[in-house]
């Protein structure tokens, strides 16, 4: 609440994830709490790969996080 920003992590795909939902609520009840969009991240919108290094890459990593909170805080 001290920077009035929300930023969701999913290990899951963007379309029709719990994540949109608990935006979509979070943005009837709180809307006018919230300075900028909520942010979502998610896994990459492809096919899940099989490959051990691929799957690294292709689920949210500490360098997204920290590359989504950069890009909220310094809108």
């Amino acid at each position: 609440k001290k920077t009035n920003r929300l930023l969701l992590l999913e290990e899951s795909w963007p379309f029709a994830a719990i994540s949109s939902e608990i935006a979509y609520v979070i943005q009837q009840e709180a809307f006018d709490y919230l300075d900028a969009p909520i942010k979502r991240i998610t896994v990459q919108d492809t096919p899940a790969p099989y490959a051990k290094n691929l799957i690294k890459n292709w689920y949210p990593n500490k360098n997204d996080i920290i590359l989504y909170i950069k890009k909220m805080l310094y809108i």
